[in-house]
Parts: structure tokens; sequence; C-alpha cells
């Protein structure tokens, strides 16, 4: 009989998914696992919860919430020799990497995508002290998540954030930051308005910023985009939403195994939309760290 444990974020989204739980347990049940769950209250639960469950040698752990809520399930995980298979269900605001993997919401679907158990080994980042599954960035915008309120999530979805981040824009848009970057052996002073280290093309909804992307090649998809004007950066968004941005004059869009980053000022580092730290940060990746579910 395998083990599995349910770490989930009650507070999460619509909340609606949470009062279908018990009959994920049940179908479970009557399949011959053996299930535990854990609501988290308050900030780390997620990852002691899901660190505890390496420890005691859980074969599945299931990750029921948001970005945030997965990204310290991650944690938990990578903390620990032993690992277990990952389930991700999206039950957030976003839910990039899920949304990536193409994740049923319909409960009974996600239900049998566990008794199928089709997996992948997939890449995890680290930066500083932190892991990361899907993004790491900094700059323009990556505030946005920590500026809207959990009312507007859970009615606007993630439309809040693009609402939040078009009253965001005026603010920051000439506020570039100087960075140093270190790639291999090649180091670059830059002013640039933001950057972001993606592992899959979907980040911040945006389904295919970075359309070159894999979960499993060893390698980080960089963007940066240089100091701009208004305009520019507007051209950019826009063809981001269709993928067609990559070749604008001024982004740079490249893969990488792993990137430094140094910068004078004070700026916070975006870790699958938590706060990860502040510069000087250190990027890299661990190739194939965590089995995960997929259709």
């Amino acid at each position: 009989m395998e083990k599995v444990k349910i770490i989930y974020n009650p507070n999460s989204g619509r909340q609606i998914v949470q009062k279908n739980i018990p009959n994920l347990v049940e179908f479970l049940n009557k399949n011959n696992y053996h299930v535990d769950i854990f609501p988290t209250e308050k900030q780390l639960d997620a990852m002691h919860a899901a660190s505890d469950a390496c420890k005691d040698k859980y074969n599945i752990i299931i990750a029921i919430g948001g970005d945030g809520t997965v990204n310290e399930v991650v944690n938990g995980i990578m903390n620990n020799t032993y690992r277990p298979k990952l389930a991700v269900y999206p039950a957030g605001t976003v839910n990039d990497f899920s949304n990536y993997l193409k994740i049923p919401r319909i409960m009974e679907e996600f239900a049998q995508l566990i008794i199928r158990g089709n997996t992948i080994k997939v890449d995890v980042g680290l930066g500083g002290d932190r892991y990361f599954l899907n993004v790491a960035a900094a700059g323009l915008l990556t505030d946005v998540a920590y500026k809207v309120s959990s009312e507007s999530k859970t009615v606007l979805g993630k439309f809040a954030y693009y609402l939040e981040g078009i009253k965001e824009l005026p603010k920051q848009m000439f506020k570039p930051i100087k960075i140093r970057t270190r790639i291999g052996e090649v180091e670059e002073d830059r002013e640039v308005l933001f950057f972001l280290l993606a592992n899959s093309a979907s980040v911040g909804g945006f389904r295919y910023i970075a359309p070159e992307a894999s979960i499993n090649d060893g390698k980080f998809d960089l963007l940066i985009v240089e100091k701009s004007e208004f305009i520019d950066v507007a051209s950019i968004f826009v063809k981001a939403l269709i993928g067609n941005h990559t070749n604008h004059p001024n982004l740079e869009y490249i893969q990488v195994d792993g990137l430094s980053v140094e910068c004078n000022e004070d700026i916070y580092v975006d870790l699958d939309g938590e706060q990860g730290g502040k510069f000087p940060m250190n990027f890299e990746i661990k190739k194939e760290a965590i089995e995960v579910f997929i259709p």
C-alpha cells in the first residue's frame, strides 16, 4: 500500500477545490492508497510538512494550492535525500507550472492521474539558498504578487494581477536596475527593467513567455529586458501574449545553466511568486531533481 500525504492551503484560490478533497481521499483509499492530509495555517507550514513526509518515507506528496504552496513543498522535498513523487493540483490564482503540464482541474480526472502513475523527472532551480520550480525574477512588476489582496485573487483570478500590473507600470517604468551579470566566464554591467529565469514556458499567466523552455533540459531560459521606453515595453508585453517577443531588440533571450547577479540596490528576488531574498544571488539548476505526475 502506497502512502500519500496531501498538503493543501485552505485559503488558496476560490476555495471550492478544498471541499472536494474528501472525495479525492475516498477515491485513493478505494484504490489501496493510505492517505493523510495536512492543511497549512501559516507560512512555511507546507515546507515543513513536505520535509516530514520525506523523512516518514511517503511515496507521494500531493500539493493543493497556488504557486507559493507548491514552492514550499518543493523546498521541503529538495532539502531531503529521499524524495517522494510530487503531484500538483492547481488551486491557486495563476498556477503556471501545473498549467504548463496541463494538469486537469476536475478532481475526478486528477485522481485518475495519480492512479495511472505517469511521471516525468523535472529540473528544479536554486536561487541563493531557496529552491524554485518555475521562475526566478526581479525588477519591473515582480512585486505585483505581494500587492494583490487575497479577496481580489479570489474574485478576479489572474486578472487581478494584470490590473495591479497596469497600476504599477507607470510608477516603475523609468526605474531601471543596474546589475552585473556573470554567465560562465562572461561578466557584464547592464541597466535592465527586469529579468527572469524560466523553467517552463508559462510565467505570470503568460503561457509563452519562454517559448523554448523545457522542464527537463538542464537549462534556464533567461529573459532580460533592457532599459526601454514605455512604447517598447508595451510592445514586448503584447507580443509575449502569443510568444512572438523573443526577437525584440530590447530583449535578450538565451538559455543558461547558471547565472550570478550583483546589484547595489535593495532589490528583492521573486521565486515562484514569493520573496526569495535579495541580491547578490547565484542561480543554478538541479537537473531532473523531482519526479512529477503528468497526464
